[in-house]
């Protein structure tokens, strides 16, 4: 069934909910109704059109982006835009690996400041040595980034409620497929 877009009081998009969710902040008064589906539940007394966009009442402060970007292979490899730190290919996923820049051999650490995407060749080349030992060069320096890479929403584009289309901020083009 239908899930809800829920807004921060400053129409920005917070997350998405079930509808029994939504159902619950609008009885709750924690919400208000912005957009609605055609659909529509009832109980005994009330009649009620599922919520498609709520916007919270109450302001909610949001974490700085950068502090919960989890440290993962996926997110390595959009901070370095897919492209190998030592030749500079951009490579599809299953051609690249982690290097850690200064082996943990030699007392590096696996974190955003000593891990680098790398294409197999030049890992293997790198092998258990620093950069500089090899020849090698670092595109940049590896750092924690300032914000999450991207933004998914799994339920894909094309299907995303024409109601939400306002509140979500787009950088495509969307598809009517």
């Amino acid at each position: 069934m239908e899930q809800t877009l829920v807004l921060n009081a400053t129409y920005e998009p917070l997350r998405i909910v079930s509808w029994q969710k939504a159902i619950t902040m609008l009885f709750q008064g924690k919400v208000e109704v912005i957009a609605v589906y055609d659909r529509e539940i009832r109980g005994v007394t009330v009649r009620v059109k599922l919520p498609s966009v709520l916007r919270l009442l109450r302001h909610v402060r949001m974490k700085r982006p950068f502090a919960d970007v989890p440290f993962s292979r996926a997110n390595v490899y959009a901070r370095d835009d897919h492209r190998c730190q030592y030749c500079g290919r951009k490579l599809p996923p299953s051609q690249l690996t982690f290097d850690h820049v200064i082996p943990v051999a030699r007392g590096g650490h696996k974190g955003w400041d000593n891990i680098v995407t790398c294409c197999i060749p030049c890992n293997r080349k790198k092998g258990d040595h620093t950069p500089e030992e090899i020849g090698l060069a670092l595109l940049r320096k590896p750092r924690r980034p300032e914000s999450l890479p991207s933004l998914t929403l799994s339920l894909g584009l094309h299907r995303a409620p024409e109601s939400w289309r306002d509140y979500l901020f787009w950088d495509i083009h969307l598809d009517r497929g």
